[in-house]
């Protein structure tokens, strides 16, 4: 597979795009956690079940309406290998959402989570300890679990991360997952709009910065 493969993706009734707001969401994870087959089943709604491992980061894009705002994700799939880590992290900047993932049949694959999370948030900019987050434990329809719910989602409390129990074969959650991080980013966009609007209206001819005392 090709370091970067953009696709689009056909879509429904067309919106207005003078109102559309581009985001950015990038999976990261660990080896072998069915990012890939999230991304897929996500955007394609069907299984893709191929194991070759992702080289460097592939993109699909998807166009969704959050609070009547249209949203055009473009969502980057990234290689969980460690000796991809310093290329993949090249992909963090100008991240609008980040999604973790993990395999709940593999424990190690859910302890990296902590470094893959602090590797994210040393290389994304800005650095925002409530960065848009969420957490993906994917393959629950295997039956040989390794990691429970209620450790997964106690580390995510703990981090104050949202958590979806997901399975990329059978669907299940993947949708919720994708929106809530999308909804968060879109939030976080509006938020970072409107500071940077009003610190513009603020800073007109003739102004004089405060001085402060403290």
């Amino acid at each position: 597979r090709s370091p970067v493969t953009p696709r689009s993706v056909p879509q429904g009734p067309p919106m207005d795009s003078s109102k559309k707001v581009d985001l950015k969401i990038i999976i990261i994870g660990a080896l072998g956690v069915g990012k890939t087959s999230l991304l897929h089943q996500y955007v394609h709604k069907t299984f893709y079940e191929d194991y070759r491992t992702t080289l460097g980061a592939s993109i699909l894009t998807k166009v969704i309406a959050v609070d009547n705002t249209p949203l055009k994700l473009q969502i980057w799939d990234t290689g969980g290998q460690e000796r991809f880590r310093s290329m993949v992290s090249t992909f963090y900047k100008g991240s609008d959402g980040c999604m973790l993932a993990f395999d709940v049949t593999d424990r190690e694959s859910f302890e990296s989570l902590e470094n893959w999370r602090d590797d994210f948030l040393e290389k994304v900019i800005p650095r925002e300890p409530d960065f848009p987050m969420v957490v993906l434990g994917n393959k629950i329809d295997i039956c040989e679990r390794q990691v429970s719910e209620e450790l997964a989602s106690a580390w995510c409390k703990d981090k104050d991360i949202p958590y979806f129990e997901v399975s990329a074969k059978n669907g299940i959650n993947v949708a919720q997952a994708f929106e809530t991080l999308a909804k968060q980013a879109l939030l976080t966009h509006k938020g970072i709009l409107e500071s940077y609007l009003t610190d513009s209206i603020k800073l007109t001819p003739g102004d004089e910065p405060k001085k402060s005392c403290c």
